[in-house]
């Protein structure tokens, strides 16, 4: 049986990510969120929604009216997550740059995951950067999560070498 590490001891005004629930709640969030990609601010919002899943660093999903117009272009597949549903994908698209797969919604989420419909999560590693109150995030290691860590939240984070049983 694989085990977490210790937990990093969270400061004033901190959060542990081994606080966080499983399965994984749904917050709103009142910070000012951005993401840029081909130099150019391609979402904004201070509506976010948190999801927030034990040993994982906050995915932050904006509504979709927080995105520019045309910089989410659908594409084919989709996956599905044991907790929300069907995931499908968008590139995201914006000054010559091309994320690719690199946003996600649930256009139908599952029961108690309802408030995630209309919004868009993210990849920070695939944005030239994205910022919460102004603060860069740096993305979660692992390219399959889409956690998005700043100074308000500890670890250690899922995604780590080593971490894949956590």
């Amino acid at each position: 049986m694989t085990r977490h590490p210790a937990p990093d001891p969270a400061g004033p005004g901190q959060e542990s990510v081994w606080d966080y629930p499983r399965p994984p709640r749904v917050e709103p969030s009142s910070e000012l969120v951005e993401v840029h990609l081909g130099g150019q601010v391609v979402a904004r919002t201070d509506q976010a929604l948190r999801v927030l899943e034990t040993s994982h660093p906050p995915t932050y999903y904006l509504p979709r009216d927080a995105f520019v117009e045309g910089v989410l272009v659908a594409v084919p597949g989709s996956t599905v997550c044991e907790f929300k549903g069907r995931a499908a994908y968008f590139d995201v698209v914006a000054g010559g740059t091309r994320a690719s797969r690199a946003a996600w919604h649930y256009p139908e989420p599952v029961a108690g995951f309802e408030p995630l419909r209309d919004h868009v999560a993210v990849m920070p590693s695939a944005m030239d950067a994205c910022f919460v109150d102004g603060e860069r995030v740096r993305p979660q290691e692992g390219g399959f999560y889409g956690g998005w860590i700043t100074d308000r939240v500890v670890g250690p984070f899922k995604g780590a070498p080593g971490s894949l049983w956590w």
